[in-house]
């Protein structure tokens, strides 16, 4: 017999019970009988630990473990019901069964009122009653405990948005939670016994074929050593006819024994994300504006079609498409309507080819084309042409009138190349090229191409950093009164002084810069140094010179334009009248409407304003009205003509007609000779500049001019000798 106080010796049944029953009982015969007769080597045996006093009891019980109680109601400090409550408290859970001797049941039965499971008269407590009493108490504490467990896993399962479905080995349906409901059409009650097959049913998400049963093939797999099946493409019908894009797992349940008890079907809806992956497939290879394939899928594409083209012994193209003078539009007009020429654009160019055939949008106004069989060169060329004649035609865009061309180069398989890079690249320079005759027109690949792209794209990068490398500078063309031979004011005309290549005019630069973003700088640049000088010259005593400055279409239609010549009148202190800007026509009309609010807010500063290269621009007289210009600058092109066409004679003297008409002053562009001069005065032009005069100068020889005046012997109408001069800068 153990000693009193002291844990018993334990003993484990066959299903290896974790908790232990505790036994409380002073008397030590009663506890060995207790001991012995749960301890017999049957169906029930059990593992003991025995106290003698209720304290013990409680501490023991605090610690966990204890699957069921024993208790002894004749304890030496018992108080009955009482000492009973004290050690329910303690634990609650742990179901009790109370041993009392005979004459105190009613104590007992209070007790079991009071939470205990049951008694037994320790007379009465045969091996067998007392046996089957606490393995009905651990065994319903177990069930209970597995109720509340089942209890909390449904609920959480319920909570949760995946599908699950439990299953028993033939596939009979046990269990399905909240989601499995809804996705199958099934409630639970309805589903409980039913074969799985018939609740969750499913078809490959490819080709709609059925799908082998879930279950059965769990079970094939779990022999086979696999631990679940997964399936990433599937169909879910529901019971409605519903479908759901599903991916879901098959696992086996195992007993406590290793074998397979069932199997537990998880799932979830993907169609969401698989129209979010197929979107963002799209996106990625596809131009968020127009919708065109983007560089990636064109690439994937011309290697497809090159691939085809050698098994077949066939050619095929490149079209590297650019819009001309696109940046002018978006400049003017802004990004939204630009936008709106780009996909009307698109969609001209889907039109102009063949299904088989690729359009794709580079970004920007560049687009690209595969033609993906030809026969011959020339299949190319009438596909080029073709295009040209279609976005020539005007475009109506947010019920504006747009004219846009393009150029246009072609590169060929497999004359050119047969890497996709590289057609790529030959027909951006035949594109150049392209450019460079004048636009609106297409060339193929040459071979020399590639040496004057090389060049340009050198000077490119030259004039990146020139600004920074102070590489400008400034050169002044006096402009005269044609009748007194005075000096009225000076245009400033840009020059970039290369360090290799030595004095660079406009032309060959000013379009570079206006392709690649930088005329905005530059012509930033320009205005200050104008303005500049224009002060120093009233400040050397030198009077009211006014200075003439050009101004871009970029430069105009930028939001900052008004707030930048401001910007310089003050920082340079040049009076307003000082300064007179120069825009074309062409210019103007793109907005007219804009224009004029420009034009308004410019002449409210006090700057004059000039049209330049005026007859090219198909300027109305309403617009001639309407924009406060203070000069109409003729251009050079009718001045040159005058004294060999009649026709160009008559239309000059019409435009001065006009501009004197409008109380404008008028200046011609380009007088190079004495014929021309005449004309002009005979005609009652004002102003003008060119060679015949001077040619552009430095600020200091124009400084000199000036101060001098020019010589009696270059205005004969001053002079009756006639010996035509021309001040040419050395550095010209």
């Amino acid at each position: 017999m153990p000693n009193p106080g002291l844990r018993a010796a334990t003993h484990l049944n066959v299903k290896d019970r974790d908790d232990c029953v505790l036994l409380i009982e002073a008397d030590a015969d009663d506890a060995g009988t207790v001991l012995d007769e749960l301890s017999l080597a049957t169906d029930e045996q059990f593992h003991v630990e025995w106290v003698t006093e209720l304290s013990q009891g409680i501490e023991r019980l605090r610690a966990g473990g204890v699957g069921a109680v024993v208790f002894a109601l004749s304890l030496p400090e018992s108080k009955g019901v009482d000492t009973f409550n004290e050690l329910f408290q303690a634990s609650p859970l742990v179901p009790i069964l109370i041993l009392c001797v005979t004459g105190a049941e009613e104590a007992a039965r209070q007790a079991v009122q009071c939470g205990a499971q049951d008694y037994l008269v320790k007379t009465q407590a045969d091996g067998y009653r007392l046996r089957k009493a606490v393995a009905q108490m651990m065994d319903r504490r177990a069930t209970e405990a597995t109720l509340v467990e089942n209890e909390v896993a449904h609920s959480t399962l319920d909570s949760i948005e995946e599908a699950v479905i439990r299953t028993d080995t033939s596939g009979k349906i046990l269990y399905l939670n909240r989601m499995a409901e809804e996705m199958t059409g099934w409630s639970r009650g309805e589903a409980l016994g039913r074969p799985a097959s018939d609740v969750f049913r499913i078809i490959d998400g490819i080709n709609r074929a059925g799908v082998r049963d879930a279950v059965e093939t769990v079970m094939y797999e779990d022999k086979m050593g696999n631990v679940g099946t997964n399936r990433i493409n599937c169909i879910l019908l529901r019971r409605d006819g519903f479908e759901f894009g599903i991916e879901n797992k098959v696992t086996p349940i195992h007993n406590l024994d290793g074998e397979v008890s069932g199997a537990l079907l998880a799932f979830h809806d993907v169609t969401a994300a698989r129209a979010r992956s197929l979107e963002i497939s799209h996106l990625a290879q596809h131009d968020s504006l127009t919708d065109l394939p983007n560089r990636l899928l064109f690439k994937d594409r011309l290697t497809q079609a090159i691939s085809m083209a050698v098994r077949q012994n066939k050619q095929l193209a490149v079209l590297f498409v650019d819009l001309d003078q696109f940046k002018k539009i978006n400049d003017s007009l802004g990004h939204a309507i630009g936008d709106m020429l780009l996909q009307s654009v698109a969609r001209r160019l889907v039109a102009c080819v063949r299904r088989a055939d690729t359009v794709s949008r580079l970004g920007g106004d560049e687009f690209v084309i595969l033609l993906s069989q030809v026969e011959h060169e020339q299949d190319a060329a009438f596909s080029a042409r073709k295009i040209l004649r279609a976005l020539a035609t005007p475009h109506i865009v947010d019920n504006k009138r747009l004219d846009i061309n393009a150029s246009i180069g072609v590169s060929t398989y497999p004359s050119d190349g047969s890497v996709p890079e590289i057609l790529m690249n030959k027909a951006d320079v035949a594109m150049y090229e392209a450019k460079q005759k004048g636009r609106n027109n297409y060339q193929f690949f040459r071979p020399d191409m590639d040496a004057r792209v090389a060049e340009r794209k050198l000077l490119e990068g030259d004039l990146r950093a020139a600004l920074g490398r102070t590489e400008f500078l400034l050169h002044y063309q006096p402009k005269f009164n044609l009748q007194t031979g005075q000096i009225t004011g000076f245009e400033a005309l840009i020059r970039w002084l290369h360090p290799q290549q030595g004095l660079l005019n406009p032309g060959q630069f000013v379009p570079i810069a206006e392709e690649c973003g930088l005329i905005l700088s530059i012509g930033r640049w320009v205005l200050l140094e104008a303005c500049k000088q224009a002060k120093i010259w009233s400040d050397s005593g030198l009077g009211f010179v006014p200075m003439a400055v050009n101004v871009s279409a970029a430069e105009f239609a930028d939001k900052d334009f008004l707030s930048g010549v401001r910007a310089a009148l003050i920082a340079t202190g040049l009076a307003p009248s000082n300064l007179e800007l120069e825009l074309t026509e062409s210019v103007l009309m793109q907005d007219a409407e804009s224009a004029v609010r420009t034009l308004v807010a410019l002449k409210a500063m006090g700057v004059q304003l000039a049209i330049d290269d005026f007859g090219t621009g198909y300027s109305s007289f309403t617009y001639l009205r309407r924009f406060p210009v203070n000069a109409l600058k003729l251009h050079q092109s009718f001045v040159h003509e005058i004294t060999e066409d009649p026709a160009d004679a008559t239309i000059v003297s019409a435009m001065i007609n006009i501009g004197t008409s409008l109380n404008q002053r008028v200046i011609a562009e380009g007088v190079e000779t004495l014929a021309q001069l005449k004309f002009l005065q005979r005609h009652g032009c004002g102003e003008g500049q060119g060679y015949y005069f001077s040619a552009p100068v430095s600020a200091e020889q124009a400084g000199m001019l000036l101060e001098t005046g020019i010589p009696t012997n270059v205005v004969p109408w001053v002079s009756e000798i006639i010996v035509p001069t021309v001040f040419i800068c050395p550095m010209w």
